[in-house]
């Protein structure tokens, strides 16, 4: 089974980042995620 870099609460903390006025791409850019990972996240 595949372990995963970061937990729910890192996640939604990178989504509210980038919901308070941040780029999407300086976001991903800060965290190392790709943008695809970013908008799966935020699908979910």
């Amino acid at each position: 089974m595949k372990r995963t870099r970061f937990s729910e609460e890192q996640i939604i903390g990178v989504l509210k980042e980038q919901e308070s006025g941040l780029a999407t791409a300086e976001v991903c850019r800060r965290h190392g995620i790709s943008p695809a990972t970013f908008y799966k996240w935020k699908s979910k």
